[in-house]
């Protein structure tokens, strides 16, 4: 296990920033996520990581070590680590077993050191009987744990993954984010993986770091703490599906663009007379007659597991979501266009200028 510290971070391709004095830590034997959106500057940050790029301004650190900065650049195959990529790159002319043992090859390991470590490390991924297939005859899914198996047989103290789940289909992925998940923890070692899916994020990660559009990070702390005390409204949308309504104070009252619906949950100690009210589809609750608001449906969804409406209500349209075996029972089920009620479970609050995204949360 080793940490990583990265100071005052700075990087720029042809005349635009990446990275502006990102400064990161990462504690031995964690697994780290850094969320953002494509083009964020998340890629960069492993490639100088593993030491393929340089940076402009800053040091990186694994473990005690200054790898890169202050005049250093130790090449990316003497960092100790290992690294996954989206793309397999799984050669197709190697069996599974040379694919995995060949970083070993190339270390000159002997052939009993090679054949023991190789042997461990698919079987560490679950592939042990698969070693003479040719990557032809493997699934997606096990293309990715032989690349994965390439990576840890070298024992590295650090573990880079590049958004290694991108090409595979939605059950795959989820499958293979609680198997990562579950092999970081038994080997304890330091894994960073980036990605823009929220759900990976949240899944494997002991902290999550979200950065935006400009490679800056908005916010550090454990899922929960992202997900329930976001920052700011930039990582309330970032982490899942999320309405925005633009809210005007009215003597005590908070209300509605339409000017007639009022918020019925408690009033946010905020100063100004404008706000952002934030919630998500599961934070609302429709019933048929009580209290709360009183809105239309305009669309409903099946989707599986869930109902998905569009309500409109106090002059804005907000997705709400139901359990779908609540949703379809006789006296919860909504048709569109029939009247409902919206209860709101929790809400986020934010300043005025984050109305500014209410279109691109949704």
């Amino acid at each position: 296990m080793t940490s990583v510290r990265i100071d005052g971070l700075s990087k720029s391709f042809g005349g635009r920033k990446i990275l502006r004095g990102l400064e990161l830590a990462v504690a031995a034997g964690e697994s780290f996520t850094l969320l953002g959106p494509s083009g964020c500057g998340k890629t960069v940050l492993m490639r100088l990581l593993a030491g393929f790029d340089r940076p402009d301004a800053g040091t990186i650190r694994i473990g005690e070590r200054v790898v890169a900065g202050d005049g250093v650049d130790v090449p990316p195959d003497q960092r100790g680590l290992g690294m996954v990529f989206q793309d397999y790159a799984v050669w197709p002319h190697m069996s599974v077993a040379a694919n995995v043992a060949y970083p070993l090859k190339i270390a000159g390991a002997t052939a009993d050191e090679r054949d023991r470590r190789t042997r461990r490390a698919i079987g560490q991924v679950g592939l042990a009987g698969l070693e003479a297939r040719m990557p032809s005859q493997l699934s997606g899914g096990q293309q990715q744990r032989v690349a994965l198996a390439r990576a840890l047989v070298s024992e590295p103290s650090l573990l880079l993954l590049d958004e290694p789940l991108n090409n595979l289909d939605a059950n795959l992925r989820e499958e293979m984010r609680f198997e990562i998940r579950e092999l970081q923890q038994k080997l304890g070692i330091t894994v960073i993986y980036v990605t823009h899916d929220q759900e990976i994020a949240l899944a494997i990660a002991d902290r999550i770091g979200v950065m935006d559009e400009t490679g800056r990070l908005r916010q550090v702390g454990t899922p929960d703490e992202v997900f329930d005390r976001p920052a700011d409204a930039f990582v309330y949308r970032f982490l899942g599906v999320a309405n925005f309504v633009p809210m005007r104070r009215a003597g005590p009252d908070w209300i509605f663009p339409d000017g007639t619906g009022v918020w019925p949950g408690p009033a946010p100690d905020l100063a100004g007379e404008h706000a952002t009210l934030g919630c998500r589809p599961f934070d609302i609750e429709l019933s048929r007659d009580g209290p709360g608001l009183a809105g239309v449906v305009r669309r409903a969804s099946f989707l599986g597991a869930q109902m998905d409406y569009l309500i409109e209500v106090g002059g804005v349209t907000l997705r709400a979501a139901t359990d779908s075996r609540r949703a379809l029972a006789a006296e919860n089920r909504f048709e569109e266009g029939e009247t409902c009620r919206l209860a709101f479970r929790g809400s986020q609050w934010f300043d005025a200028a984050a109305a500014d995204i209410e279109e691109g949360a949704r």
